[in-house]
């Protein structure tokens, strides 16, 4: 009984040892949870096969990630929302405190009962409790920043992280340098492939007879919609389409707005309006020139698909990210920046024209785009968050 039972603790053992688990608290929007699903996927993907590798998310029920991350191949265990209500004199705000110890014991409990080997925080509400709670039991922590300029929690983090991975140079600024890893924003693998401009065009315009001399504008309005960029958009689409025959547009304009300005729009061969882009890799490879906001990962799409681009940030973003980002991106990728107060049909049509009518200036914000860009974020943030782990784990 005596050496069965020795045996018995030795494959324990051993089945532990060739084990790895990691824990992402990824949650909100997109821009948080799709960077967390890339690390995952590449880290299946470099992960040597001999170790077993268990990957698990935590994120609230009522947000993205609780669709996208089981969409993904990946489990979600459920934590609590814990978010301060506006206005701050709310009185659901009163229940606060004891939502957040409810957030911080269910973390501490889902972390004793996986015991992982990191946990990596991408963002949103989820990602603070998490990583807190794995920092207190002793379980090394990475988070992941993709804005310039980082969030009161992801600073308070940076501190307690082992690893902070920074999507831009200039956000070293705001963690202990020795911990950081400028890695860039993982960002969809399909972008990362070459896709022909003609084919991408074609899907978009099946009978446009001229696309291969043409100029091609891919407006962004974001996921739900950016108000001001789609009336500037309609007030001046008819008129642009009119005195450019070989132009053409991509027009999303995002779920909210979809409805009223399809309604308000007259149809034209040359105008492709939609709520939503499944094909993002398509739009961007049609593209000559993309209006956007200037969420982080727009911005780092933009720097690997090497596109010329009108950034208009959003003023309603906490801690005023999306002015940051679109400051860098004016720096280092000669972005044109517009903003909300001086954005209508008439500026947005000149800077539109001022772009694609001069080719030189083109090639430099495509070169400019091209050379800031980080392609390989997802992998190597992979590749360091697997090497937190004594004796490393993952392939050669």
């Amino acid at each position: 009984m005596g050496r069965v039972r020795v045996r018995a603790i030795a494959s324990s053992e051993a089945e532990e040892e060739s084990s790895f688990g990691v824990v992402f608290g990824a949650g909100g929007t997109g821009g948080h949870v799709y960077p967390a699903i890339a690390i995952a996927d590449e880290m299946k993907a470099i992960m040597n096969p001999t170790f077993n590798l268990q990957i698990h998310f935590v994120g609230t029920k009522s947000r993205l990630e609780w669709k996208a991350v089981p969409a993904a191949g990946y489990e979600i265990l459920p934590i609590p929302a814990v978010g301060l209500k506006r206005p701050i004199l709310s009185p659901t705000n009163l229940l606060l405190p004891f939502k957040l110890l409810h957030c911080l014991w269910e973390c501490w409990r889902i972390l004793g009962e996986l015991r992982p080997h990191v946990v990596v925080g991408t963002g949103g509400y989820v990602a603070a409790p998490i990583c807190l709670m794995a920092f207190i039991r002793g379980i090394p922590v990475a988070i992941q920043e993709q804005n310039v300029s980082p969030g009161i929690a992801n600073k308070i983090l940076g501190m307690l992280a082992t690893m902070v991975f920074v999507a831009f140079p200039s956000s070293i600024d705001f963690f202990p340098k020795d911990k950081c890893v400028i890695s860039g924003n993982p960002i969809r693998p399909a972008l990362r492939k070459y896709m022909s401009n003609a084919v991408a065009r074609s899907h978009f315009f099946p009978r446009g007879s001229q696309l291969s001399n043409s100029q091609l504008l891919l407006i962004l309005g974001g996921s739900l919609g950016a108000n001001s960029i789609n009336i500037a958009v309609l007030e001046m689409y008819t008129q642009m389409l009119s005195e450019h025959e070989n132009r053409y547009i991509i027009w999303q304009t995002g779920i909210d707005n979809f409805d009223e300005m399809d309604s308000l729009v007259r149809g034209h061969p040359r105008l492709f309006i939609t709520p939503f882009l499944n094909n993002m890799d398509l739009a961007y490879a049609a593209a000559d020139l993309v209006i956007a906001r200037a969420g982080a990962m727009t911005c780092s799409e933009l720097l690997a698909t090497g596109k010329p681009s009108i950034l208009i940030p959003s003023t309603n973003v906490a801690e005023n990210h999306q002015v940051k980002n679109a400051t860098v991106m004016s720096e280092i990728a000669g972005a044109k920046l517009l903003y909300d107060d001086e954005l209508d049909s008439t500026t947005l049509a000149q800077s539109i024209n001022d772009i694609l009518g001069d080719e030189n200036l083109m090639m430099d914000m495509h070169e400019k785009a091209l050379k800031a860009a980080l392609p390989d974020a997802a992998s190597k943030i992979a590749e360091s968050v697997l090497s937190l782990v004594k004796g490393g784990i993952k392939n050669n």
